[in-house]
C-alpha cells in the first residue's frame, strides 16, 4: 500500500478543524454547551495553553489519518469521507459514551455536529488538495 501525502492539505485541514472549533464553542454555542458540559468561565481559564496545542496536534493526527484514507480519490470522495467519518465513526461513538454517561442530548447535538462539520471540511479540503 503506496501512501502520500499533500501536507499543505494536512496542515490546512487541521487547521480548519481548529478554527471551526473556536467558532463553534465560541460564538455559535458557548453558553448551551458550557451548561451542557458543566464547564465555568473560570475553569475556561486556566490550562489554556495545554488545551489549545492539544486541540492543533490532535487535530494534525485525525488529519493525517483522514488523508491516508482519502488518498487521491477527489473532492466527491473527500466530502464523503469526511461526513462518514464525522457522522459514523466520531458523533456515534460519543452517543454510546453519553447514553453510558447519562449526559445530555444538548450536550452531544453540540459536539456530535461539532464533528461532522468539522471531518466534512476536513475531508473537502484533504480531498480537493491531495
Amino acid at each position: 500500500m503506496d501512501v502520500s501525502f499533500n501536507w499543505l492539505a494536512v496542515a490546512l485541514a487541521a487547521i480548519s478543524s481548529f478554527v471551526i472549533g473556536g467558532l463553534w464553542y465560541s460564538l455559535l454555542f458557548a453558553g448551551p454547551w458550557q451548561r451542557a458540559a458543566g464547564v465555568t468561565d473560570a475553569q475556561l481559564k486556566t490550562g489554556t495553553a495545554r488545551v489549545f496545542l492539544g486541540s492543533l496536534l490532535l487535530a494534525i493526527v485525525m488529519a493525517i489519518s483522514l488523508a491516508a484514507f482519502i488518498g487521491s480519490n477527489g473532492l466527491a470522495f473527500g466530502v464523503f469521507a469526511g461526513f462518514a467519518t464525522g457522522a459514523t465513526f466520531v458523533a456515534a461513538a460519543f452517543g454510546v459514551n453519553y447514553l453510558f454517561e447519562r449526559r445530555s442530548l444538548v450536550l452531544f447535538a453540540i459536539n456530535g455536529s461539532y464533528n461532522v462539520v468539522s471531518f466534512t471540511v476536513m475531508g473537502a479540503i484533504i480531498g480537493a488538495l491531495q
